[in-house]
C-alpha cells in the first residue's frame, strides 16, 4: 500500500497539478548523479589547465585555445541533443535513455584527460587532450541538458522546483568538496600522474553507478513525450523569440565569461599572487561550504521576497566580492578567505533560484506555442554559458603567455597585474552587467501565477 508522499508523486506524474511538494526522495534520487558530474566538472575547469601546463609542459595559450575551440563545437552538440532529447520517446521517457547513453563517453573522455601516455609529447600530446577534452564536454552535454529538462518537468510549482533545484546546487557542490579533496591528492602526491589516474577511475565507477541508480529510480513524465517541436530550427527560434529567454541568454553568457576566470585560476592566484599554493582547496572550500550551507536559505527568502529580486541583489554583491581580489597581496590569507565566503554566500542564491527561473520561462513557451521544449531551451543557455567559459579560457591563456608567465617560477609584476586583473577587474564588470540586465527581466511570480492558470484551463 502506498504512503501518501508517494501517492502524491504518482499523482503528479500523472499529470494533475501537485497537492504536495515533490517527495525528499524523489530530489535525491534525481540529484544523486550530479555529485560525480560535479566533482568531474569542477576538476576539469579549475585544475586541467594547470596539470597541462605545469606537470604536462604544454603552453598556457595551447590548452586555452583547446578550451576555446571546443566550445565552438558546443556550437553543434548543444542544440542537437537538446533538440533530440525532447523528441525521444521511449518506454522509459525522453531524459533517461540520453543519461544511460553518457556513461560511456563520459568514462573514456575523464580517463584520457588524466591519462596521457607518458612518452607523448609535442603535437601528438595536444592532439591527446584535443580529442579527451572535446569528448569530455560533448559527453557533459548528453548528461547535463536531459537532466536539466528532467529536473523541470518534475513540478509545475514554482518554488517546488527552487527545491529540486536548490537540491541539484547541493549535489553539485558536495561533488566539488569531492573534487578538491581529489584535487589535493593530487598536488600533494609526489606522483602527480599517479594520482590524476586513480582519482580518475574511482569517480568513473562512482559516476557509473550513481547515474544508474538515479535511471532506476526516478520516473518521467508521461504526457510531455513527444511534445518537442517537430522542426530543430524551429524550436530554437521559438528560444529567441522569447523576451524572457533572451534576457537570460545575455546574464548566463556574461556572467560565464567573468565567473571562468574564477574557477581556472584560483589555483594560479594561490600560488604566485598570496603565495600559499597549499591552501588553494581551502580557498575554493571556503567557497563552497557557505554555497551549500546557504541554500535552505534561499530557498526560504524566495518564497518570501521573489526569484528575481533576491538573484539580482546577490549578483550585485557578487560584482564587489569579486572586484575585493584585485586588493590581494603576498601573505593575504585572511582577505582572501573572508571574500571567498562571502562570494560562496551570494553565488548560492543565482545557483538555486536561476533554474527554477528557468523552468518558469519554458512554461511561457508552453502558452505561446504549446510545446514542451526543456532540452531545447537548457542547451541554448547551456551553451552561452559554455561559450562564455570557453572564450575566457582563451583569453587567459594569452594573456598570461603575453605578460611573460613561467610556470613553477615567480612572476614579474606584468604577470601579476595580468592575473589579478583576470581574476578580479573582469569578473567584477560582467556581473555588473548582470545585475544591470535582470532589473530588466519581467516574469515574476504573480506573472508566472497567471501563465500557470492559463496552462491548467488549457489542460483541464
Amino acid at each position: 500500500m502506498s504512503t501518501p508522499e508517494q501517492r502524491a508523486d504518482t499523482d503528479h506524474l500523472q499529470g494533475s497539478r501537485p497537492t504536495r511538494q515533490t517527495s525528499f526522495a524523489t530530489i535525491f534520487d534525481y540529484n544523486l548523479p550530479m555529485v560525480s558530474v560535479g566533482f568531474m566538472f569542477l576538476l576539469v575547469n579549475m585544475y586541467l589547465m594547470k596539470f597541462a601546463t605545469d606537470t604536462l609542459h604544454m603552453a598556457p595559450a595551447v590548452i586555452g585555445m583547446i578550451f576555446g575551440f571546443s566550445r565552438i563545437w558546443d556550437a553543434i552538440t548543444d542544440p542537437v541533443a537538446g533538440y533530440w532529447s525532447d523528441r525521444t520517446q521511449t518506454r522509459v521517457g525522453r531524459r533517461r535513455p540520453w543519461l544511460l547513453g553518457s556513461i560511456l563517453p563520459l568514462a573514456a573522455a575523464f580517463y584520457m584527460l588524466w591519462n596521457p601516455p607518458p612518452d607523448l609529447s609535442g603535437t601528438n600530446l595536444t592532439l591527446w587532450m584535443t580529442a579527451g577534452v572535446f569528448l569530455f564536454y560533448t559527453s557533459m552535454t548528453v548528461v547535463v541538458v536531459p537532466h536539466q529538462s528532467l529536473g523541470a518537468e518534475l513540478s509545475d510549482d514554482p518554488h517546488d522546483r527552487t527545491r529540486i533545484f536548490g537540491g541539484r546546487h547541493v549535489a553539485w557542490i558536495l561533488g566539488s568538496f569531492g573534487a578538491l579533496a581529489g584535487m589535493s591528492l593530487i598536488i600533494e602526491s609526489d606522483g602527480t600522474r599517479l594520482m590524476a589516474s586513480r582519482v580518475s577511475i574511482f569517480i568513473i565507477l562512482v559516476s557509473t553507478v550513481f547515474t544508474v541508480w538515479m535511471v532506476a529510480r526516478v520516473k518521467e513524465r508521461p504526457e510531455y513525450q513527444g511534445r518537442g517541436s517537430s522542426n530543430p530550427f524551429r524550436a530554437y527560434r521559438d528560444v529567441f523569440r522569447n523576451r524572457h529567454a533572451r534576457i537570460l541568454l545575455a546574464v548566463f553568457l556574461v556572467e560565464s565569461l567573468g565567473a571562468a576566470t574564477i574557477n581556472a585560476l584560483t589555483v594560479y592566484v594561490a600560488e604566485y599572487v598570496v603565495g600559499t599554493p597549499r591552501l588553494a582547496p581551502l580557498y575554493i572550500l571556503l567557497y563552497m561550504i557557505p554555497s551549500a550551507a546557504a541554500v535552505p536559505f534561499w530557498v526560504w527568502v524566495s518564497g518570501r521576497l521573489g526569484k528575481k529580486y533576491i538573484w539580482t541583489t546577490s549578483t550585485f554583491f557578487s560584482a564587489l566580492g569579486f572586484g575585493g581580489m584585485f586588493l590581494l597581496q603576498e601573505g593575504d590569507v585572511i582577505v582572501i578567505s573572508v571574500l571567498a565566503v562571502l562570494l560562496g554566500f551570494f553565488g548560492s542564491a543565482g545557483a538555486v533560484v536561476a533554474p527554477s527561473i528557468q523552468a518558469d520561462v519554458i512554461d511561457f513557451d508552453e502558452l505561446e506555442t504549446g510545446d514542451r521544449k526543456e532540452g531545447a531551451y537548457f542547451a541554448a543557455w547551456n551553451f552561452v554559458y559554455k561559450f562564455g567559459v570557453g572564450v575566457t579560457l582563451m583569453l587567459t591563456g594569452f594573456v598570461l603567455e603575453a605578460s611573460g608567465f613561467v610556470p613553477n617560477k615567480a612572476q614579474g609584476e606584468e604577470a601579476l597585474f595580468a592575473l589579478k586583473a583576470l581574476y578580479a577587474l573582469f569578473p567584477l564588470c560582467c556581473y555588473l552587467i548582470a545585475t544591470f540586465l535582470l532589473t530588466r527581466f519581467g516574469l515574476d511570480e504573480a506573472e508566472h501565477a497567471r501563465i500557470r492558470r492559463e496552462l491548467d484551463a488549457r489542460r483541464a
